[in-house]
């Protein structure tokens, strides 16, 4: 009875989107694996059948309105930019440029299923600081960008924003990194491989390597059922060659276990590296230490960026 009364509370919660479509209500994952614990077969398969796939997915994502920081919280100089990506759809991010006069690069930060960029910005001050131009963006349905989640149309983002990034001035086209956390490395590595972008550099941290699995993660054999797999980093990441590759992931992530990162390192093709972080969480990795790791990532940088062209 008791989770029936969810269900029924659920369903009658079920939000409309902006343009009139129904949208997940606010359930987790952990009450929908509560049902298959509960023995009501019946009730899970109702459940499955009146979210939809489509909509089932969308319980991957948090994204939020807000704009709880901006880059002037650490005084640092940027742009708002709005670019459009495939299929129209307006998205919003910021630009800064690197404290160097001459930067070493661009990097184009992916961030991961929650949120707005303001909540993600502590990811990449450090590397303004270090001398790369950064630009961070929000994918639809994110902060300021227009339109609703969804899984194929925030891989067309990715893609979109390394479009504008290549047409900016004061950037330079052949010096470019992907730098991608959790959901964002994701999303980075199958629009990479799909777009076939010419990158210096791509970082994944955190990074899963198939939405099933992480499902099944939270919400067990039911979360496993409910979402699809189709686009995952683990099905792409070998199209992508002779770009370096560095995999970042702690040793305690508490969300995206390490042996999802380990098995992307797996799964790569060379030239890669892998920095796994011990006792590193989810959010912290390269934080952690006074920063011992962010060193290793600009050396890192420092190597692959001066590298000989490869042919």
């Amino acid at each position: 009875m008791g989770y029936s009364l969810w269900l029924a509370g659920a369903l009658s919660g079920y939000a409309q989107s902006e343009q009139g479509e129904k949208v997940p209500p606010p359930v987790r994952m952990e009450d929908l694996q509560a049902l298959i614990e509960s023995g009501d077969g019946e009730l899970a398969g109702l459940v499955k059948n009146f979210i939809g796939e489509e909509n089932a997915n969308r319980y991957f994502y948090f994204p939020t309105r807000d704009e709880p920081a901006t880059p002037a919280k650490w005084g640092l100089k940027y742009e708002d930019v709005e670019f459009h990506s495939t299929d129209g759809t307006k998205l919003h991010g910021w630009f800064l440029p690197a404290k160097l006069a001459e930067p070493k690069g661009t990097v184009v930060f992916s961030h991961g299923n929650a949120g707005s960029i303001g909540h993600h910005l502590w990811f990449t001050v450090w590397m303004v600081e270090a001398g790369y131009n950064v630009m961070l963006y929000d994918y639809r349905g994110f902060g300021k960008s227009e339109g609703e989640v969804d899984r194929r149309g925030m891989i067309e983002d990715v893609k979109a924003a390394f479009d504008y990034i290549v047409q900016r001035p004061d950037v330079d086209a052949s010096r470019l990194i992907s730098y991608g956390h959790s959901l964002g490395g994701a999303k980075s590595i199958t629009a990479l491989a799909e777009k076939q972008q010419k990158v210096s550099a791509i970082i994944i941290e955190g990074t899963f390597t198939s939405y099933r699995a992480m499902a099944k993660v939270i919400g067990g054999e039911l979360g496993g059922q409910l979402i699809t797999d189709e686009f995952s980093p683990r099905d792409f990441i070998s199209k992508i060659t002779e770009t370096p590759l560095l995999v970042v992931h702690g040793t305690l992530d508490q969300v995206v276990p390490i042996t999802q990162g380990l098995e992307m390192f797996e799964l790569a093709n060379e030239p890669k590296t892998l920095f796994e972080v011990k006792e590193g969480m989810h959010g912290n990795s390269l934080s952690r230490d006074s920063g011992a790791y962010r060193k290793r990532v600009l050396n890192w940088l420092d190597q692959v960026m001066n590298a000989p062209a490869r042919r």
